[in-house]
């Protein structure tokens, strides 16, 4: 037990290390930009202030954003979603996987779940001992089940999910942004150093490479936004988009995808104002989301809205063979 302990302890150690770099380059970038760039390097007042305030606008915007995404907890399923103490004995006593899937599914039918494995059996997880909701899978670095789980991502040592997924597409954004405000007032120094306009200082190292590391920074982060960003126009996980998620009636890559608008509101909340800031306004709980149900029978949609109280979905067939899914949201 204790060695098992300790290599535990080792490596939840050892996950921080990525934070830890993060932590070191924004801090000696602090360091290259306000004290040699613009203490030691810029002789005109107005200039220094104006870009000392820009860049401390999207620093704090960019560190707001970052450690929000660190520090949030990842959503796990409620106990709505364990088996309750006579089902999970008859489960745990079982041997048969058709006789505990007969099991998991009798409990399934009060539960909003819709999507299945790729064999049609319903979504269980061993570990955390629950019937999976939608989107939900097993992380197993934070070792538990992450409502709406995209990935699990070393640079905040956090899984990426249903909790802080506003977080990191805007840390993602402001990271950008700090790098943009970086190369777009450090590049004229740069030229002059580059140049020989400018005597060699200790400065010139810190603000030749300053530029390198943000240009190279960028190039990587605004890719990554950009993927994300195409992710939430969607309605996908990186986990989704990878395996589109299997329902009933098979899989289908655009099953959770309400069209672009409420596709952006279920991430950013219905509400602008909340959009740049990183403060929760996600809509839903993360447990249940709103389905197309593609090629559903209208009678099985009206019977799913009767059983789970949820939405009904219709589909109609239009000319040239396209379908067109509706979705109504029952009133509460």
């Amino acid at each position: 037990m204790a060695p098992s302990h300790a290599l535990r302890c080792c490596k939840r150690a050892l996950n921080w290390v990525p934070v830890l770099f993060i932590n070191l380059v924004v801090g000696w970038s602090y360091y290259a930009y306000v004290v040699e760039l613009c203490v030691y390097t810029i002789p005109n007042n107005a200039e220094r202030i104006s870009y000392l305030v820009i860049f401390h606008i999207f620093l704090a915007m960019f560190i707001w954003a970052y450690w929000k995404t660190i520090w949030s907890k990842p959503a796990n399923p409620s106990k709505a979603f364990s088996l309750p103490r006579a089902e999970k004995e008859l489960y745990e006593r079982e041997e048969r996987a058709e006789a505990q899937q007969e099991i998991l599914k009798k409990v399934a039918r009060n539960l909003p779940v819709y999507t299945r494995t790729t064999g049609g059996a319903i979504r269980y997880c061993d570990f955390c001992q629950v019937i999976k909701p939608d989107r939900c899978h097993h992380c197993s670095t934070c070792e538990m089940c992450v409502l709406k789980m995209d990935h699990h991502c070393p640079w905040v040592n956090n899984c990426v999910g249903f909790s802080n997924y506003k977080y990191f597409v805007l840390f993602l954004s402001y990271a950008s942004l700090y790098c943009v405000v970086i190369c777009a007032t450090v590049i004229q120094y740069f030229i002059k150093f580059w140049t020989k306009q400018l005597p060699d200082t200790h400065a010139k190292f810190h603000i030749l490479f300053l530029f390198f590391v943000a240009a190279l920074f960028f190039i990587s982060i605004v890719s990554l936004l950009g993927y994300h960003l195409w992710l939430v126009g969607k309605n996908r996980t990186t986990i989704e988009a990878f395996r589109a998620p299997f329902f009933t009636n098979g899989p289908d890559k655009n099953g959770f995808s309400l069209g672009f608008s409420r596709n952006v509101a279920e991430v950013f909340g219905d509400q602008a104002k909340y959009w740049f800031f990183p403060v929760f306004s996600s809509q839903g709980d993360g447990h249940s989301f709103v389905t197309r149900l593609v090629q559903i029978d209208p009678e099985q949609a009206n019977s799913v809205l009767q059983q789970n109280d949820i939405f009904c979905v219709y589909c109609f067939l239009l000319d040239g063979g396209q379908t067109v899914s509706v979705t109504i949201e029952k009133e509460q």
